[in-house]
This record gives structure tokens, C-alpha cells and sequence, in this order.
């Protein structure tokens, strides 16, 4: 078997789920930290969903390919309805082994206890009558959809209904109603790998902008405001995605390079190109960006994960002597993460606002 230490750690690939645990660790000696509140006015229902594309094949496994996605919407009432754990059991149990293998520096297995994480999502709660603008996200490469909790929550609580997917094979962990997947990306890919991931990922997309009338939630979901976004290779797979289809009003691309397929200088459609000052991409990012009209923005004293929870878990994590400052640095940067979650929150949420109105 394939040890988890050689698993990818390159920048598209991102890293494993952060996830931001509400209380101190099981075994004593982990921090106390929490996913940092949404700001809108509405409280959070949440629901996962599973898909199936029978017209498919899995490219990594075989095989129907199967999507899951957490549903977050604008709640009627959150009274008697549980907040949601942000991983199960099993998943928590996957990502205290992947996450130090991923990204050097991060904390070894039984420092934090994942499994005690709960999100601000209320499970199954009502939603609040009103048909809303719909954003889809995408996670970087190789990173579970849980990983954009902290921004997807704070854009429901705004009035959204969002969906974050996750793209079984690359994500680090995704329970299935047919069992776990774990990723099977070792190493560095090469680019024929990389093309597959992105081309996986476009159709997963493509998929739940497919099945979206047919979702338990539909009659909240306005069809005619439909927005993608994501961070890394979900920012590249959702300006691919977003090509020729009429359906997506807006797109915003958190860092994802887009020298894959070219990007017609005429997208058709309102798109954000936001990016961090310390990316050690960023010559690659602004070539790839080059002569696209999109809205332009810079996140500073930030790196690449600071768009994901990690921006806001890293920090804590360094407070309680679990990482050092460089680590810290070559995650998120080094920027207040107050400031710099306030600033992703703002720029994204501003954009979708006036776009999706």
C-alpha cells in the first residue's frame, strides 16, 4: 500500500480539509478553536446530497461516477435542529492521518480531535420562503468540500443558497452512501493527471448545474441566478465549467491558474481574479491571467490557503505551539487573520451581490 506521506503536496493540490474544532482536544493537551461565525442576518440550514451520473465513468476508480455536495441555505428557524458535525467518524478519523502528510508542519494525529467539529449549519432545518441566488464552489485540488465551510457559510447567511462540492477520487476524503473514497493523487501530477482532475471536475460541476431543478431544495433556488466559485484547481474548473454555459451568470476564481484551455478574451460574463501577494505561482497566475477581462483583486499578507479555513485555523494553531511561523507563513501568510477573512468574505460576497442581485 501506498504510504500517505508521499500524497501530493504541490500548491493546486492544496491540502486536506480544515477543519476547526469547538472544543479542546479529546486527549487534553489540543487548542480551542472555532469556525469563525457567519455576519449575514439569517441563520444556516444545512443538508448533503448525494448524485449519481449513470452516463459516467469514475476515471480514477471505475464505475457510475458519484458526486456528494452540503446544501447551505438562508434557515426559517434553526429551534430544535442540531448543528452539523463537519466531518463524520470516519472522516475524521481519514483526515487526522492525511493532514500532516499533506502539508508539512501541520499538527500530528491525536493533537487536535477533528471528530469534535461542528459547523454553524443546522441539520434539515427549514429554509426561509423566497427563491435565491445559487453558488456552486469547487475545493483546490486534492481537498474535501469541507475545507470553504467558513466562506459558503457566511454567503448563506447572506441570503444564498450555496453548494460545495466535493470531487471523489481527488478529494482527500469523501463518505459515499457506497463506502469512503480517499484520494489516489500521489505525487506531484504530471499533466495528462492534472487535465483529468480538471476535465473530472468541470463535468462534476456541469452535473450539479444539471440536477439543480431536481434538488429537495429547488423551490428556494432561483435558476436564474446561478454563480460558480472556487479556490485553486476549483477556481480553473469553474471558469472552464462556467465556457459556453449560459446558465452561470458569474464566476469567481480564487487563485486557480487558467493556462489549461484557453479563456476567450470575451468571457460573456461578470468574473473575479482574486489572488493572494504570497503565492509562489504568482508569475504563473498573472500570465495566465493575462488579457482576461475579469474584475482583478489582491488579498495581502496572504497565501494560497488563506481563501479556505485554514486561514482562520492555521493562526490559533501556531498560538497554541502546534505549528511554527514558517509554516504558518507558507499556508496562509501572515497577515491578521481577522482581516484577511473579513477580506475574503467581503470581496467575494460584494461580487456575487452586484452580479446576482
Amino acid at each position: 500500500m501506498t504510504s500517505r506521506r508521499t500524497l501530493v503536496k504541490g500548491t493546486l493540490f492544496g491540502s486536506a480539509a480544515a477543519l476547526l474544532p469547538t472544543a479542546a482536544s479529546a486527549s487534553g493537551g489540543g487548542p480551542s478553536l472555532r469556525l469563525p461565525a457567519p455576519t449575514g442576518p439569517y441563520p444556516v440550514g444545512m443538508r448533503t446530497v448525494h448524485l449519481t451520473d449513470p452516463a459516467r465513468t469514475d476515471p480514477w476508480v471505475g464505475g457510475v461516477r458519484e458526486v456528494m455536495l452540503t446544501v447551505l441555505y438562508p434557515a426559517r428557524s434553526v429551534r430544535g435542529f442540531p448543528l452539523a458535525p463537519q466531518l463524520t467518524p470516519d472522516e475524521a478519523k481519514e483526515f487526522a492521518e492525511y493532514a500532516p502528510h499533506v502539508h508539512q508542519g501541520l499538527p500530528e494525529p491525536g493533537a487536535v480531535d477533528w471528530g469534535a467539529v461542528l459547523t454553524h449549519g443546522h441539520v434539515g432545518a427549514p429554509p426561509l420562503p423566497g427563491r435565491r441566488p445559487v453558488l456552486v464552489y469547487s475545493p483546490g485540488g486534492g481537498d474535501s468540500r469541507t475545507l470553504g465551510t467558513s466562506l459558503a457559510e457566511d454567503l448563506a447567511s447572506h441570503g444564498r443558497v450555496v453548494l460545495l462540492v466535493d470531487h471523489p477520487g481527488d478529494a482527500s476524503q469523501a463518505e459515499l452512501p457506497t463506502g469512503m473514497r480517499t484520494t489516489v493523487l500521489i505525487g506531484p501530477p504530471d499533466p495528462a493527471v492534472f487535465r483529468t482532475m480538471v476535465d473530472t471536475r468541470i463535468a462534476d460541476l456541469r452535473l450539479v448545474l444539471d440536477r439543480l431543478g431536481g434538488l429537495p431544495l429547488a423551490s428556494v433556488m432561483d435558476l436564474d441566478r446561478i454563480g460558480l466559485y472556487g479556490h485553486s484547481a476549483g477556481g480553473t474548473a469553474a471558469v472552464y465549467a462556467a465556457r459556453g454555459d449560459g446558465r452561470v451568470g458569474a464566476v469567481a476564481n480564487l487563485e486557480g491558474y487558467l493556462d489549461l484551455y484557453p479563456v476567450p478574451a470575451g468571457f460573456g460574463r461578470p468574473l473575479l481574479l482574486f489572488r493572494t501577494d504570497g503565492f509562489e505561482g504568482a508569475a504563473r497566475i498573472d500570465s495566465s491571467w493575462a488579457g482576461l477581462p475579469g474584475r482583478r483583486a489582491l488579498l495581502a499578507d496572504a497565501n494560497h490557503w488563506a481563501f479556505t479555513d485554514y486561514g482562520s485555523l492555521v493562526p490559533r494553531l501556531q498560538a497554541a505551539g502546534l505549528m511554527t511561523a514558517a509554516a504558518r507563513a507558507a499556508l496562509v501568510g501572515t497577515g491578521d487573520p481577522a482581516l484577511t477573512l473579513a477580506g475574503v468574505r467581503r470581496r467575494v460576497g460584494a461580487f456575487f451581490t452586484r452580479c446576482l442581485p
